[in-house]
């Protein structure tokens, strides 16, 4: 790849850092100042030497340009600052995942229910559920049963989830995708928040509330004598 510099990382995957300095080897770069302003096309000595008047780096920012386009940055800090926002990024991203709920197009009522309540619990807690409907023997020659079963499903669960992928055949399966109304991150900052809560009251004890037959406040009404 043009324009950039592959270092491999011990033991990790190799990481691509754009050129800098001496190694940027071209016969004039169009040149970015520190606060973005545009400088022009400038021969490469000459934007070195702005550079080390500055005390910055010359940093590739586009090799592909013609010419290549190239920045004056402190390149230490803006590698450190790049890292603190990826680990943030990274702290920050929930990954999705998909939980997988299997149905017989013949299902009785209770194991109904008791399925649908586990598809309400995993959309509840903001993962996506994939639905397999499973035909045996001559149910495969009924692929409505489990379209109308499916479509039952989705409607019943309608205000925890979608349909994110429409009912589709698959073999000798039936599968539907539903996502959830609201985000993981969503679902998993109001557990959080529940949990906080029970944490609280467990640790207040049963002092938090004053007993039904505490002493009451003194009358200021004078008695007679």
């Amino acid at each position: 790849m043009p324009g950039v510099v592959r270092v491999l990382d011990r033991g990790g995957p190799i990481s691509v850092e754009p050129r800098i300095n001496d190694r940027i080897r071209v016969p004039e770069v169009r040149l970015v100042g520190p606060n973005g302003e545009q400088v022009g096309i400038v021969r490469i000595e000459d934007a070195l030497r702005l550079a080390q008047e500055s005390d910055l780096d010359l940093v590739e920012v586009a090799p592909d340009g013609r010419p290549p386009v190239c920045k004056l940055m402190d390149y230490g800090k803006f590698k450190y600052e790049s890292a603190l926002k990826a680990r943030e990024d990274r702290k920050k991203q929930v990954n999705t995942v998909i939980k997988e709920m299997k149905l017989r197009p013949k299902i009785d009522p209770h194991d109904y229910a008791t399925k649908k309540g586990h598809v309400e619990r995993f959309l509840r807690a903001g993962d996506k559920v994939k639905i397999t409907i499973m035909f045996r023997g001559r149910e495969q020659s009924r692929p409505e049963l489990g379209f109308r079963l499916l479509q039952r499903l989705a409607a019943d669960v309608a205000e925890l989830g979608f349909v994110e992928s429409s009912p589709k055949q698959d073999g000798r399966n039936m599968i539907m995708v539903l996502g959830p109304t609201r985000k993981k991150s969503e679902a998993q900052a109001e557990r959080h928040a529940e949990r906080a809560a029970e944490k609280r009251r467990r640790e207040a004890g049963p002092d938090a509330e004053a007993p039904a037959d505490a002493p009451q406040p003194h009358s200021t009404t004078p008695t007679s004598t």
